[in-house]
């Protein structure tokens, strides 16, 4: 089974109330990580998003290596560390 899958049924077995915790505390995380950003950023980083459409050859190489630069600011490896945790706080050990 994918690790999607997993997730999913996982998240079956807890109830709609701390299902809804937890995505309100991943929101809080996402909030967190996004606050690394100065004022503006957020603006460009979506700028920058909309304009790839998900493809790196619409972006010239400087708004590329700008793009690099917004997304290690909001240092993903953490967020995603942190999300899980609190995905999941029920989890066996």
């Amino acid at each position: 089974m994918s690790f999607l899958g997993t997730a999913t049924r996982t998240a079956g077995r807890f109830s709609p109330w701390a299902r809804a915790i937890a995505v309100g505390e991943i929101a809080l995380t996402a909030k967190r990580h996004l606050d690394n950003l100065e004022p503006g950023e957020g603006t460009e980083l979506r700028r920058l998003i909309a304009k790839s459409r998900g493809r790196r050859g619409n972006l010239s190489e400087s708004e590329r290596s700008r793009l690099l630069e917004l997304v290690r600011k909001l240092e993903p490896g953490a967020f995603a560390r942190n999300a899980a945790k609190t995905a999941v706080p029920l989890r066996r050990r």
